[in-house]
């Protein structure tokens, strides 16, 4: 009698009459009655929560390589990749948005992280040669980096990519003895200078960075601008046009010789965690010993920027990955109208847009590794997966811009960060412009160069 009791002041009668005159309250006792007690406390909670659909567990945790792309690798190379994503996860992750906001490379962070790991090992062996799949390795690395932060896979990639690529491509073997035990190590830093202040996509026959030879000297005047890592690396390997033969030369030039300044550039908008400089050549005299007699021509320069256009093609597939998956965390736990959001259509429509994209770049550049690693690469399969990835690496990090709302363009949520750095995976390595015509030239015949 006093549980009815308790039970009466409880009930609103006049909700009861209203309710009568829309269901059977007969009917709806009998069927509450009837209900198992994991169905009866999975609706309590359900109206609780205002009619939010009952709790299904743990919602599925997100993953960019939808497809199993890793599969391809073995167990060995995963777990490296696995203690690379610890790392950026742990260490990189919470300290960018404040090496992005200072615009400046936390490179010590970086060094002593990348050190610890050998990651320059699991691409290179001690005498500069490729391991096995070592395009394929260093992919999924690129792309392991990028998830996080597309600086750090870019700072790393300079180095170890094209002022890398440059000794081993173009060194003698003495120079090779000097410099490549402390490059593996990263012991020191190199950077690339080949871009410059009035010549970008028009290198290839304007350099306007010349050299000239006297005696055992060489004098180099002229500019360079946009070098990542300039503003610290120990030496710079700098390209200029010979005046005696209109020849491209190289040269490793060091850190304080007489005549190169480096001046870092301020106020970018992208890539804030790389220091980019532009550095200037007045009368710089290099001896002899410090060019590399590999590099007569053009055509070494190609090479090496064949090599390291597929990385960049990997940086959009990271830099997506990052952005799909910070993107659907959030809608799992941002709530509103009493419901996550990743349970509204137009959210999901997002988010299939953006995991689309991002696995089409991902399989194109998994094999584009490969055909690397098999010596059938050319220019125009590493220039269509740079022009594709870019392109789809645009759209995704806009649409998970979109799915923030107003916290996607706060740093703390990252996903400002990777909508900014697109802009210059878009433009770096070659413009999606240049290399839509590389690709246009080999499927047609035609060059449509000016």
């Amino acid at each position: 009698m006093g549980k009815m009791m308790e039970l009466a002041k409880k009930v609103d009668l006049a909700k009861v009459m209203k309710l009568a005159e829309t269901v059977d309250l007969g009917e709806v006792m009998t069927a509450v009655a009837a209900m198992p007690p994991d169905k009866l406390k999975a609706m309590m909670v359900a109206l609780k929560s205002g009619g939010d659909a009952a709790p299904q567990g743990e919602p599925p945790a997100p993953n960019g390589d939808f497809y199993g792309f890793a599969d391809v690798l073995t167990d060995e190379e995963r777990a490296v990749l696995a203690r690379v994503r610890t790392f950026m996860e742990e260490t990189v992750r919470p300290n960018i948005n404040a090496a992005w906001q200072a615009d400046t490379t936390p490179r010590e962070m970086l060094v002593k992280g990348f050190q610890d790991l050998g990651l320059i090992g699991f691409i290179f062996n001690e005498d500069g040669m490729r391991t096995p799949r070592a395009s394929l390795r260093e992919g999924f690395l690129t792309a392991e980096m990028a998830r996080v932060d597309v600086s750090t896979a870019t700072f790393f990639g300079v180095h170890a990519g094209l002022a890398l690529w440059s000794v081993v491509l173009g060194a003698s073997d003495e120079q090779k003895a000097e410099w490549l035990p402390r490059m593996l190590s990263m012991e020191v830093i190199g950077a690339f200078g080949l871009t410059e202040k009035y010549v970008g996509s028009g290198a290839a026959g304007g350099l306007r960075t010349k050299c000239r030879r006297e005696g055992d000297t060489w004098v180099i005047d002229g500019e360079k601008k946009w070098i990542g890592n300039a503003t610290f690396a120990d030496f710079v390997v700098i390209y200029a046009r010979d005046e005696a033969d209109q020849k491209t030369k190289a040269f490793i030039v060091r850190k304080g010789t007489p005549g190169f300044s480096v001046e870092k550039i301020e106020g970018k908008t992208a890539l804030r965690a790389v220091e980019n400089g532009a550095i200037t050549l007045d009368g710089c005299r290099v001896p002899e010993s410090d060019r590399l007699p590999k590099v007569t021509e053009w055509r070494v320069v190609a090479d090496i920027l064949r090599a390291t256009r597929a990385g960049v093609a990997w940086q959009g597939v990271g830099c997506q990955i990052g952005a799909y998956e910070t993107a659907l965390a959030y809608t799992q736990t941002r709530r509103q109208f009493g419901r996550p959001i990743a349970s509204f259509q137009m959210m999901q429509d997002k988010l299939v847009h953006m995991l689309g994209n991002t696995t089409a770049s991902f399989g194109m550049c998994v094999r584009l590794s490969q055909m690397q690693d098999a010596g059938t690469m050319e220019d125009e399969h590493a220039s269509l997966a740079k022009v594709f990835t870019a392109a789809r690496c645009r759209e995704t990090v806009a649409l998970a811009r979109e799915t923030l709302g107003g916290n996607g363009i706060l740093l703390e949520h990252h996903v400002a960060r990777f909508f900014a750095d697109t802009e210059a995976i878009y433009s770096y390595e070659g413009t999606n412009e240049i290399n839509t015509l590389v690709v246009g030239r080999a499927i047609t015949g035609h060059s449509a160069f000016v």
